[in-house]
């Protein structure tokens, strides 16, 4: 048997790595209270969630984020679903609300094709710059004058 813990240790470190590994687990922030009846309705309204951006976490979808806005986000998607929205109602609802920010994958138009070919752009010019740098030829060696020789020659013997 393989041992990760040495002997005598905590005879519960089995249990303790366990405990450890469930809680190193990502988290679920949709609440029983929050799911719909209705299990397409439901699936539907997952599949918006993974889609908008949490205006706090800001890196996290409101699926994945536990802040407070993330759950009335996610409220306010099922309650506009239930109403009989359509998914790019809901979409349109909270960018007005919220602007482009709140989508994780916003549309290509107008200002974003900038933020979208940005970073493609910085790539290939800093591709560009390296390949030019490394090309670039060394200054030829030039000879020390007989004057440079000398004040050379004072200075090493210093």
């Amino acid at each position: 048997m393989i041992r990760f813990w040495p002997r005598g240790a905590c005879k519960h470190a089995p249990y303790i790595l366990a405990l450890m590994m469930t809680l190193a687990s990502p988290a679920v922030a949709v609440l029983p209270d929050e799911v719909l009846p209705d299990p397409v309705l439901e699936a539907r309204a997952r599949a918006l969630s993974r889609e908008l951006r949490c205006v706090q976490c800001q890196s996290e979808s409101i699926d994945d984020s536990n802040a407070a806005i993330a759950r009335d986000l996610r409220l306010l998607v099922r309650e506009r679903l239930v109403a009989g929205d359509s998914d790019a109602e809901v979409k349109a609802y909270l960018v007005a609300r919220y602007g482009e920010f709140v989508l994780l994958n916003p549309a290509l138009h107008g200002a974003n094709w900038v933020l979208w070919l940005a970073g493609p752009a910085m790539l290939l010019g800093g591709a560009g710059i390296a390949l030019v740098t490394l090309r670039r030829k060394p200054a030829p060696e030039v000879p020390l004058s007989e004057d440079e020789a000398a004040r050379l020659r004072e200075i090493l013997k210093e």
